[in-house]
């Protein structure tokens, strides 16, 4: 039997969303003289506004992006850009992960398009050369559900016709975003920064802004969905104006997570965070024979949403009910010891293990971490053993 550790991380926290809180987080330091105020009172508005200018200041988009929030977290970030845009051109969505599937499948059956579809096995990312400039493009950066990332943005022209429509949501504060190359760019507060859940942010370059100035796509457009009136982009949300109520502990939760950004250095800092956190991870990973990365190849790597498989022969002998049974027990494990919490794959992806690495986690809880994968990985799979034999 593999004796248990006898450090356990300070932070065991490794959601890939909600992900870990910022170090020192506490509810009690966050304002709440805006409580119970109306969401179009002038002092709640700037308030928001202040938060776009925050993010602005952190992410430093060109100055004449526009940001604005959505309801619906991330998700609605991005089904706001596909209901408010798409459809003047042909569309091409590439999709090597749960979300970016998502995607296709929304653009095919709930907008009615005839979509191409560039696709790729779990793990792996698709030809990325086939991508037309002609056409709009609807992708993630990162796959949060798969552990690739595109590398570059290289493969998106400077002088492409199409909108470029990002999913960026588990690579910003952890990864350069070539601005240049993208025109709408979405993620959430629950992500890189461990804000709370529900508020979207969407980054709007004046290509984006000019399609939803000309363009009137011939289908009803939900509210809180809609970016757009009856002139084109409705720019009161550039202003911290919201589409619908919103919480106001939540963006002042959100201001904390940027102040704290700020002071620790801005994005250079944040990214050098995550990047230790990965090596770290990935150190491991590399010395451990039962475990490895699900992607092969390390230059589409995710540094934050870090998804593994298991490669030892006895669990991957086990049929895919097996393994997700395996990964149960990994998961009861650690959590029954209060040791890492939540390094479950997401339930679409194949049974592996996932570890958020971005910045507000410390590099010094995945080191103390690996040894608890270790302990239950010998325990499980002795368990597995004992089964057998029984």
């Amino acid at each position: 039997m593999t004796p248990k550790p006898a450090a356990k991380p300070a932070r065991p926290w490794f959601s890939a969303g909600p992900t870990a809180k910022r170090p020192g987080w506490e509810l009690a330091k966050l304002p709440t003289n805006l409580m119970g105020r109306g969401i179009r009172a002038p002092e709640v508005v700037e308030r928001f506004a202040h938060g776009l200018r925050l993010t602005r200041e952190v992410l430093s988009p060109p100055d004449d992006y526009v940001m604005l929030y959505t309801p619906g977290s991330d998700t609605g970030a991005v089904e706001a850009a596909l209901w408010c845009m798409l459809g003047e051109r042909p569309v091409q969505v590439i999709a090597y992960e749960n979300f970016g599937l998502t995607w296709l499948a929304d653009v095919k059956t709930h907008l009615g398009l005839e979509p191409e579809a560039l696709t790729a096995p779990w793990g792996e990312l698709p030809d990325l050369s086939k991508v037309d400039p002609k056409k709009d493009v609807v992708f993630p950066w990162n796959g949060t559900t798969s552990g690739v990332r595109v590398p570059d943005g290289d493969w998106i022209a400077d002088d492409r016709e199409g909108l470029t429509i990002c999913d960026a949501t588990s690579a910003a504060f952890a990864m350069d975003l070539p601005w240049d190359k993208l025109d709408v760019t979405t993620f959430s507060f629950q992500k890189a920064l461990g804000g709370e859940a529900g508020v979207g942010v969407m980054v709007l370059s004046p290509r984006a802004v000019a399609r939803l100035d000309s363009y009137r796509p011939d289908r009803a457009v939900p509210k809180v969905l809609r970016i757009a009136d009856k002139t084109g982009f409705d720019r009161t949300l550039a202003d911290g104006v919201v589409m619908n109520t919103f919480s106001v502990l939540t963006i002042e939760d959100w201001i904390d997570a940027l102040d704290w950004a700020k002071a620790e250095g801005g994005l250079p800092a944040l990214i050098a965070r995550t990047d230790a956190n990965y090596a770290a991870l990935a150190e491991w990973v590399e010395r451990t024979d039962w475990i490895a990365f699900l992607p092969d190849r390390p230059d589409i790597r995710s540094t934050t949403s870090v998804c593994l498989k298991f490669v030892d022969p006895r669990v991957a002998a086990l049929d895919e009910a097996g393994q997700k049974a395996f990964v149960t027990r990994f998961k009861t494990l650690l959590e029954g010891e209060g040791a890492v919490y939540d390094m479950e794959p997401h339930r679409n992806a194949p049974p592996g293990l996932r570890l958020w690495c971005g910045c507000t986690i410390e590099t010094a809880d995945v080191v103390t971490a690996t040894p608890w994968l270790e302990w239950a990985f010998q325990t499980a799979v002795g368990e597995l053993a004992q089964s057998a034999d029984g």
